[in-house]
């Protein structure tokens, strides 16, 4: 067993983890917001998340409501859901997740059964230590269109794209939302009050009036 702590996150990295242990420990949380577990062909990580980690997300979590608002795109938000594939050995629980172009499509359940529903169109990651089990290809697997990956400095976009992600400039899902301004919003944040910080996000979110611009291809990131 190797652990790994920091000001940010506690994880813990346990080895020849049994699908159905993975699953009596995911029971015996049910009800907790934490930890949030990986499982990855019998790797099981224990991420408890501290309180640097918590704000980071829930700011996150507050953003992505009020851009879309002012966007005109409708979001629905799932939170640190998990989602699990008995078939293929893996499971995850993002810091948080949103559906969009598929709303209509899950909104309303009271579970995800990733058989027939789709994953969610995008999951954000605080990544603030380096993750003992990589998520990227567990996503990839997953089928998850777009990551927000957030190391408390930079936000990263990647998209979907061949059978693995490319760091993007702009958001497929919130379409005008660039990396760049967001990872400026989320600094912002650090210093500002939660009222004055959000109206600061509404305000921006205005000025992109809706507009579609696609994105603006990038780097293939490894999958890691």
């Amino acid at each position: 067993m190797a652990t790994v702590q920091s000001l940010a996150e506690q994880r813990v990295l346990l080895h020849n983890v049994t699908w159905d242990t993975y699953e009596q420990l995911l029971a015996a949380h049910a009800d907790s917001s934490s930890p949030h577990f990986t499982y990855d062909r019998g790797e099981l990580e224990v991420m408890s998340p501290l309180p640097e980690h918590e704000r980071l997300n829930r700011a996150i979590q507050l953003l992505v409501p009020l851009v879309a608002n002012e966007i005109g795109v409708r979001v629905y938000s799932l939170g640190s859901t998990t989602f699990r594939r008995e078939e293929i050995q893996r499971g995850f629980e993002p810091d948080s997740c949103f559906y969009v172009q598929n709303v209509e499509r899950v909104r309303g359940k009271d579970t995800i059964d990733l058989r027939v529903d789709p994953p969610p169109d995008l999951v954000v990651e605080i990544d603030i230590t380096s993750p003992s089990i990589p998520k990227l290809p567990i996503y990839v697997e997953f089928g998850v269109p777009e990551v927000w990956r957030y190391d408390a400095r930079e936000l990263q976009i990647l998209l979907l794209e061949a059978g693995g992600y490319v760091e993007a400039e702009e958001s497929r899902a919130l379409p005008g939302v660039a990396a760049g301004a967001l990872s400026t919003l989320l600094q912002d944040n650090r210093r500002l009050d939660d009222t004055e910080w959000m109206e600061r996000v509404r305000v921006w979110g205005r000025t992109l009036g809706g507009r579609s611009t696609g994105y603006k291809g990038g780097k293939r990131v490894a999958a890691g």
